[in-house]
């Protein structure tokens, strides 16, 4: 059983896999309970990715399970990295591409992660991670127009924003979510010019807003990053 953490600013995901197959996932907001769920739970291996926690109190968490891996840019991959900057790069955006390296081998992928920011990272064919791109996430763009401006509120994501805004609050709406809307169709159409055959994968929190929004052959897997961990860790414990 393999016992993977994906540990966020706001919540931590945690996934339990028997091989590639996902069993079960939780998911906790309070760092007491991931520790009792941590520090009770049997499974043969563990890996974590965690951008602000600190990685040697949750390993003591798992003390009890044997083989155990933070993801690190210095951690063997089952793709080959690209990135010009290894250090900088995300821990949750190469968890994803290995997701959509695991679930689509041999296709070009587009992964887009739709979370706070709205990621987006490429991978060819032969399993190359190339990079992407980085832009403000949906709730991101709602803050920055309060946050920028003397008299902007922050307004409420809506399913269906009008194109046209006849109130302060509707032409935020406009602006923010056909605006990002827009900006996935047109990223997308640029790679799939570009790239035969191209796999579009969304995950993140807003992943099921966007899915119906978008024409095409759209994937929408909310636990990429956690599968993306797992197939990580199997490739460590079998090298």
């Amino acid at each position: 059983m393999n016992l993977v953490v994906d540990y966020g600013n706001s919540f931590a995901k945690v996934g339990v896999f028997r091989q590639y197959e996902l069993i079960n996932q939780y998911t906790f907001t309070r760092g007491d309970e991931l520790k009792f769920f941590l520090q009770n739970f049997s499974a043969e291996n563990f890996i974590l990715s965690s951008v602000t926690h600190d990685d040697a109190q949750v390993l003591d968490w798992v003390n009890h399970i044997n083989r155990k891996f933070v993801l690190t840019p210095k951690l063997p991959l089952p793709i080959k990295n690209l990135y010009a900057s290894p250090d900088t790069l995300g821990v949750d955006r190469i968890a994803g591409v290995c997701g959509a390296h695991q679930k689509f081998p041999g296709f070009h992928c587009l992964v887009i992660d739709a979370g706070t920011c709205a990621t987006y990272d490429f991978l060819d064919l032969d399993g190359n991670y190339r990079g992407g791109g980085i832009s403000p996430g949906l709730k991101m763009r709602f803050q920055a127009m309060n946050a920028f401006t003397a008299k902007l509120p922050i307004a409420n994501v809506v399913d269906n924003p009008p194109l046209i805004g006849t109130t302060t609050e509707t032409c935020l709406q406009s602006g923010a979510i056909n605006g990002m809307t827009e900006e996935i169709k047109g990223i997308v159409g640029r790679y799939q010019q570009e790239f035969e055959g191209l796999r579009v994968i969304l995950c993140g929190g807003d992943a099921r807003f966007f899915e119906n929004k978008l024409k095409g052959p759209i994937f929408a897997i909310p636990e990429l990053v956690l599968s993306g961990l797992n197939s990580i860790l199997i490739y460590n414990v079998g090298s």
